[in-house]
């Protein structure tokens, strides 16, 4: 007997067995979840298309097509369809970001027609928290970011961008998506700061909140400040934020060859428990 499988847009029907494969990964899909339960599929709202691969009409794979290329619990078969669909498209993400294993696939499909990439980082190690460290004292200087301070935030948001992409979120439309962008997390209380004589010289965010998970991005350390384990005891203090008042499970995905962030964030409890790849535009 033949299996049937098609891909197509979901449509804001669709939510429920959206949400039904993007809970059965809750931290791996974080990202992707926190969006989807605030917007919905609707693409306008969402910022992009909800793609879906189906097997005898039950959806069992997902992309997310918007800024970011992103695959859901992608099988092999899911890829192939979704890479077909990306083709004719044509590319219009700055990214491509995902478990490795099926986004080091979607991308060999990719590359021939979207290549080259301005960096490819194949493997990102995804950490996970559930429990404060015991031997790292959160610091305790470490706050909220106020609305009233995003002219204080903004400069650290920056320069932690451009070191870690490469490029300056403020070129092309001078910066109008990304100031949002940390607009909208400093409004939802989930950006964190250590300030001092009014400069940043740590922060950290929760880029991504559900109710089963939660994700911290954009970690910087002034680097006059390096080397003083202020991104461990601000760590500590963004972790107890987060498992107190977002999610139980708190993860993050770190460069490979950022070894230094790695051992600090060993040392806060975070444990290697996969690997995400980025494919920078």
């Amino acid at each position: 007997m033949l299996t049937q499988t098609t891909t197509r847009v979901l449509e804001p029907s669709e939510l429920g067995a959206a949400l039904a494969v993007l809970e059965s990964e809750p931290v791996t899909n974080a990202f992707v979840t926190s969006r989807v339960q605030v917007a919905g599929l609707d693409p306008w709202r969402l910022g992009g298309e909800m793609w879906g691969w189906y097997t005898d009409g039950r959806l069992r794979s997902l992309c997310y097509s918007g800024a970011n290329l992103v695959p859901i619990c992608a099988t092999p078969e899911a890829i192939r369809a979704f890479a077909d669909r990306a083709r004719r498209a044509g590319r219009r993400c700055s990214s491509i970001v995902g478990p490795a294993e099926p986004t080091a696939r979607l991308w060999r499909l990719l590359e021939p027609s979207w290549g080259p990439a301005r960096d490819v980082r194949p493997h990102q190690p995804l950490m996970v928290a559930d429990r404060l460290p015991t031997d790292i004292e959160p610091d305790p200087y470490v706050r909220r970011i106020r609305k009233d301070e995003m002219d204080v935030i903004m400069p650290a948001c920056v320069a932690m961008f451009t070191e870690e992409v490469g490029i300056s979120p403020m070129a092309g439309d001078g910066g109008l998506l990304y100031q949002a962008r940390v607009a909208e997390l400093v409004g939802a209380g989930r950006s964190f700061a250590r300030i001092d004589d009014g400069r940043v010289i740590f922060k950290a965010e929760i880029g991504a909140a559900t109710p089963q998970a939660c994700q911290i991005q954009g970690v910087w350390v002034d680097p006059e400040y390096r080397g003083r384990g202020l991104s461990e005891t601000g760590m500590a203090a963004v972790l107890r934020y987060a498992l107190a008042d977002v999610a139980p499970v708190v993860s993050l995905y770190v460069n490979d060859y950022n070894t230094a962030a790695r051992a600090a964030y060993r040392r806060v409890g975070f444990e290697e428990t996969g690997a995400f790849m980025s494919v920078l535009f």
